[in-house]
């Protein structure tokens, strides 16, 4: 039980890590000067890094020992969490950002394969969900955590929590139960190359297409090359003897449809987040606070979910919840799109709640797909691969959502944006809702007209988001009822009764 109370909080630490500063960015543009350019990498840098490592960092807890990684993991997020106390300038805080995204890729499939190699099989699958429930809900805890703190406090204090944490969590994980591959192979430094590569140059694209366009050659040249590289990477493993990642491994029906189902349900999960945080918070008018509070009945609902689920997938297979689950979650974007200043509060929690029921069905079974249809010397590389799997799947996210809500946005407003004479206000009304809302502010009583407009094309926007994610989502389905397992092969994945 110990080591998966701390196999938790290790992974709830590093996903809260990555959507904590979010909610700190105009503060932190005010104190340090950053740009809108800076910013955004305050936030990318950790997951850009975290994505690219994390098959060769699970290789390596798999060949040196997966507690010794968990520990050096932890000892650069503490390290590197800390830097921003004492170099503060946007650049520094920028690549502390990152430093912090290569020790989160050393903990996060630590944090898994220890679970899968220190509980005995009957166990194993309610331990995976726990594990997955509170991965799932990390995210949202870290936006809680990091709104409380700055309702109260400075965003520098979100660093010192993080360092904290990890310190803390360093020291307890020198005392869970290690382990490791029984039979060495050799490096695969090829192959570490090309993933690094492949998964770097492919989120890269992902994360800048929202802001440059799809069209800019920057943004084509990295996900051209990360698609280069993973044909390379896939060639390259076929045909050496000790491979990274055995790509054979995705024809499994179990590890596959679990690898694709996962990367389905980030791409919703962080879909939401991206939608429904702005529609909270300048739509509705909440606070970062008060956002976050409205954000945990489905965390509770994830892991709940998460946790109940893993008994029932003998009876009905892998086939029914990964289908059910991403319907479920496609039916809850449908509803999002749904949303307007005027919405009850019983439409905005069933919109809110809904996601959180498809989350939970597929998460904790895929997660257990992957790993339990991988040999044990492996488990570093399986848990790499769901995590990349769910890193991937919220690159996409983001960029689906974010590019189409910009999209829509921008279409809806120019007309009001032209009307402007000022030419930095006309831009800053162009950009963004948030930008909108500021210049209305300063306009006075005429600005309300400007702000209702605002809203509205925002809300075409969104709706659009949401739509087109609900059908990317309804695909995923249909395939899942094709590719995945049904009861007659779930026996595979075996779950406790």
């Amino acid at each position: 039980m110990w080591l998966l109370v701390v196999a938790c909080a290790a992974v709830a630490l590093v996903v809260a890590a990555m959507a904590s500063l979010n909610m700190a960015l105009p503060d932190i543009a005010v104190d340090i000067g950053a740009t809108q350019g800076q910013l955004t990498w305050i936030v990318d840098s950790y997951t850009l890094v975290l994505a690219a490592f994390l098959l060769p960092a699970g290789a390596l807890g798999d060949r040196y020992g997966r507690r010794g990684v968990l520990v050096a993991g932890l000892a650069i997020v503490a390290v590197a969490s800390a830097l921003p106390l004492v170099l503060d300038s946007p650049t520094w805080i920028v690549v502390a950002r990152g430093l912090a995204g290569l020790g989160a890729a050393l903990v996060m499939p630590a944090t898994l394969s220890v679970i899968t190699a220190g509980f005995p099989e009957e166990r194993r699958a309610r331990a995976v969900g726990i594990w997955a429930g509170t991965a799932g809900a990390g995210c949202i805890a870290g936006m809680l955590v990091s709104g409380v703190i700055l309702e109260y406090s400075s965003w520098i204090v979100i660093f010192v929590s993080f360092a904290v944490a990890a310190a803390v969590l360093l020291v307890a994980s020198l005392t869970i139960a290690s382990s490791r591959a029984l039979e060495q192979s050799p490096p695969d430094l090829l192959g570490s190359a090309l993933s690094i590569l492949a998964v770097g140059l492919f989120v890269f694209g992902l994360m800048e297409g929202p802001h440059r366009g799809w069209t800019d050659p920057l943004v084509l040249a990295c996900i051209v090359l990360g698609l280069a590289a993973a044909t390379g990477f896939v060639l390259t493993e076929l045909r050496t003897p000790a491979p990274l990642l055995d790509v054979r491994l995705f024809t499994d029906r179990s590890f596959g449809s679990g690898a694709l189902t996962l990367l389905f349900q980030f791409l919703a999960m962080f879909g939401v987040f991206f939608i429904v945080v702005q529609y909270l918070q300048l739509v509705l008018g909440y606070s970062p606070l008060e956002s976050s509070i409205q954000l945990i009945p489905l965390i509770l609902l994830v892991m709940t979910v998460s946790v109940l689920i893993p008994p029932v997938v003998p009876r009905v297979g892998l086939r029914i919840l990964f289908a059910g689950g991403l319907a479920v979650l496609a039916a809850s974007f449908v509803l999002i799109g749904e949303l307007d200043p005027q919405s009850s509060t019983v439409m905005i929690n069933a919109a809110l709640l809904l996601p959180g029921i498809g989350m939970g069905m597929i998460s904790a079974p895929a997660t257990h797909a992957i790993v339990s249809s991988t040999p044990d010397d492996k488990q570093g590389v399986a848990s790499a691969v769901n995590d990349a799997t769910r890193e991937l799947g919220a690159a996409i996210g983001v960029a689906v959502a974010g590019s189409m809500l910009a999209a829509m946005y921008g279409r809806k407003i120019e007309p009001v944006a032209e009307m402007i004479p000022d030419p930095t206000a006309r831009t800053a009304v162009s950009d963004s809702l948030a930008s909108a809302l500021k210049v209305a502010e300063a306009a006075g009583p005429r600005g309300d007209e400007l702000a209702d407009l605002a809203r509205s094309a925002f809300l075409d926007g969104m709706q659009q988001a949401s739509w087109a994610i609900a059908v990317i989502l309804a695909i995923g389905a249909a395939v899942a009822v094709f590719l995945s397992p049904g009861r007659s092969r779930a026996s595979k994945v075996r779950e406790p009764s």
